[in-house]
């Protein structure tokens, strides 16, 4: 059985599912090879404009299963420390598979979301979660480290200091409302509605630009990274510049004018240069 499935339920929209339910979705070695291998070739798929990440079951992702996390491959002639070492990137590179993919991710956290699940979830661009989601550092409780998967560089940005230092180092739950107050969330929902609304949101974001999608998803991610304020300005200005060479914006005004939606091809524009 394939511990990670894809399915497309709509038009431009894959939706990648962890699958082992009966593990509320742990991270094995395999569930971490399949996931990077699945993300890498959604990322590749032209026609998928969104990515939607969920779990099988009544979980997200517990985190790393600890009674079954299996053995890497090729490991001969390495010692422990390097075993290691390439163990962990294995889980720390799905971070950044999902932040070099072109398409925006939203997660749909159906339920808990521990550990290394918490910190998968941090990787997505949006996060909207069920009535039953709660989430977890649990690094710490397990006599670890919370600082994992990026954690303590995505949690600050996303909810503050304050709240990521509380979640990071008291390894306490946090539930959905209480993510959706401190940001950690965008959305809460009941349980039976959670993926059918991140599917109807994402069939809104389908109908922009696919280009304009992935530019927008780039530029936040640079600017997470960018220290100074004219610099970030500059880049925007540059996207946006790329973006208004093309027909997009004719066609919005176009469309507007009818009184119909526009259809974004995303060609290069033909009026700029008299041609």
């Amino acid at each position: 059985m394939s511990l990670v499935t894809v399915e497309k339920p709509q038009a431009h929209t894959s939706v990648v599912i962890l699958n082992r339910p009966e593990r509320l979705n742990a991270m094995s070695i395999d569930l971490v090879i399949e996931l990077d291998e699945a993300l890498r070739h959604v990322g590749d798929d032209n026609d998928t404009h969104v990515v939607v990440l969920t779990g099988a079951g009544r979980a997200f992702c517990s985190g790393l299963d600890l009674k079954d996390y299996g053995i890497i491959p090729n490991i001969d002639g390495l010692t422990v420390g390097r075993i290691a070492q390439r163990s962990m990137r294995y889980y720390s590179r799905l971070i950044l598979t999902m932040r070099r993919m072109p398409q925006p991710v939203i997660a749909a956290v159906n339920g808990p979301a521990y550990g290394g699940g918490m910190c998968l979830s941090l990787g997505a661009e949006m996060r909207f979660a069920a009535e039953s989601a709660t989430f977890n550092a649990t690094g710490i409780v397990n006599g670890l480290t919370s600082t994992e998967l990026a954690a303590s560089w995505l949690l600050p940005r996303l909810v503050g200091a304050a709240h990521s230092n509380d979640m990071l180092l008291t390894g306490r739950r946090v539930d959905a409302d209480e993510a959706l107050r401190m940001g950690l969330v965008s959305r809460v929902l009941p349980d039976g509605e959670l993926l059918p609304a991140v599917l109807e949101v994402a069939a809104r974001m389908c109908e922009f630009s696919p280009y304009g999608l992935q530019m927008t998803k780039d530029i936040l991610w640079v600017n997470l990274e960018t220290s100074s304020l004219e610099a970030a300005i500059e880049i925007e200005d540059r996207n946006q510049l790329m973006l208004g060479f093309t027909e997009n914006l004719p066609e919005a005004i176009r469309a507007f004018g009818e009184g119909r939606d526009p259809v974004y091809t995303d060609e290069p524009r033909k009026d700029l240069f008299g041609n």
